[in-house]
Parts: structure tokens; sequence; C-alpha cells
């Protein structure tokens, strides 16, 4: 197996986006040959190679852009100093490029199973999420289960373990991530003890505004199918960066409600 696929197997596995450039065509003089493929991490780092030279840098810089774009394509390079896709060299051939993302699922972390997890679970799978459903032992006051799931930029975190305790250790680790949803389940009352707790230890009001407490839209269900239902509206919602300023209590609009 060539060194551009298991690079680009070993970002799938750490959820890692990539761009595989492959070489479909080559015509005339060319470094470059039909099958040759180079991998382009988020980081910078390639795998294989497409020929060298000026054609792999503009191969680059094309598979960059796909990278950032999120739609593959056919790429078409010209082998001399002039002319449309010239990139200026004096080979003289021609050379077709199909560049593909490859970028991880949305995660969906569920922490705490459940009556609402498990209709949670499967609408999350059906939208097209990632889903890890992280059980914690209920009184803990950590959560060593949750700190083994890599969150980044693309996890949306939900909070609906059975007791506050396990939800509050949850969302102190939630909060040191670079997760851009977290929902916690609960009653206004729960939300705002758990958010003086953390006042108290440190944490800043800016960053219990992070949270969505209570979790979920304002659809009116009350069943756990509807409140599955309602939490996953909120994080495709998040996700697609979607106002929801008239349903999301943050920490702010909290302390007014219960001033």
């Amino acid at each position: 197996m060539s060194k551009a696929i298991l690079e680009l197997a070993q970002a799938i596995e750490n959820r890692q986006p990539a761009v595989l450039a492959t070489v479909v065509e080559a015509k005339g003089a060319s470094p470059a040959r039909a099958g040759a493929q180079i991998v382009l991490l988020a980081d910078g780092k390639t795998a294989g190679t497409a020929g060298g030279g000026k054609l792999e840098a503009a191969i680059l810089a094309d598979a960059k852009k796909v990278l950032d774009g999120h739609q593959a394509g056919l790429f078409h390079y010209k082998l001399a100093e002039e002319g449309q896709d010239a990139i200026g060299t004096l080979c003289g051939g021609e050379v077709t490029v199909f560049i593909q993302p490859f970028l991880p699922a949305p995660q969906l972390v569920i922490v705490g199973g459940g009556h609402i997890g498990k209709p949670l679970k499967i609408m999350g799978e059906a939208a097209g999420f990632d889903v890890v459903v992280v059980d914690v032992q209920a009184g803990l006051a950590t959560v060593p289960q949750l700190e083994q799931v890599k969150l980044g930029g693309d996890s949306y975190v939900v909070l609906i373990t059975t007791d506050h305790v396990s939800d509050e250790a949850a969302l102190r680790y939630a909060l040191t991530t670079p997760a851009p949803y977290i929902g916690m389940i609960g009653s206004l009352a729960k939300c705002r003890t758990i958010f003086d707790h953390l006042l108290a230890d440190g944490f800043t009001p800016q960053q219990l505004e992070r949270v969505y407490a209570p979790i979920g839209l304002d659809l009116g269900g009350v069943t756990p199918q509807e409140i599955a239902v309602a939490i996953l509206a909120e994080v495709i919602a998040c996700r697609h960066q979607k106002t929801l300023d008239s349903d999301h209590i943050n920490f702010r609009r909290l302390s007014r409600i219960l001033a």
C-alpha cells in the first residue's frame, strides 16, 4: 500500500481532515504518471508524490483550496510557461488530477445513555453524525470515560446523565475543549447551581456562556423522543451557525431569569 493511502487511512482514523490528489491522466512529457497520489493533511503534512517541482506545488495549492472549500473536482495543469492552466515549466505535457477531500463526520458525544440518549443516538446517526455514547458512573466528580474521547472543533457534547454531580464533572471537562456546542439537561435551578459551583472554582461568565442549558430548543415536547428531537435540532442549528438567541438560555440569560 502506498505512503499516501497509509497516511490517508491514519488521518481518517484520527478524525483529521485530509485531501487526496490522484493523477488520472498525463499526456506528453510530464514528471507525473497516471495513478500517482499525494495526500495533504490539515496540518500541512504531505505523503506520497505527484511528480515534485512546480507541478506538485500547483497540485498542493489546489488541494489546500479543496480542503478549505470541501468540494472535490478535476484540475488541469499545462506544463508550459504561458497559456491557460500553465504552471511555468517547459516540459510541454499536460496533467489532469482528481482532488478529493476526506472530512470526518461531525461528532455527537452523548454523555449518559438512558431514555433520551437512545433515541438521540438513532436520530444523530440518521442525521450524519458520528455518535459516541459515554456512560459515566453516577455520583463521581470525575469523568475518565469522557476524557478518553477526543473533542475537537466539530464535536457536539450533550450532557444527559442521571445526576447533577456527573453532569457538573462532565461540564467542567467539556469547557476545557474547543467543542462548539455543550448542552446540559436539567431545570433552571439545577443549571444555576452548577454554574455557581464553576464560578466559585474560577470559571468565567464568558466560559459559561458557551453552555446551552437547559438543553434543546423549546418545541413543546415532553416525551424522551421529542426531547431528543429538540436537542438534535439545537445541535444542528449550532453547527450551521443559525441564530438561537430566542431559545438559547445561557449563563447571562439564566442569571436574569433567576435574579
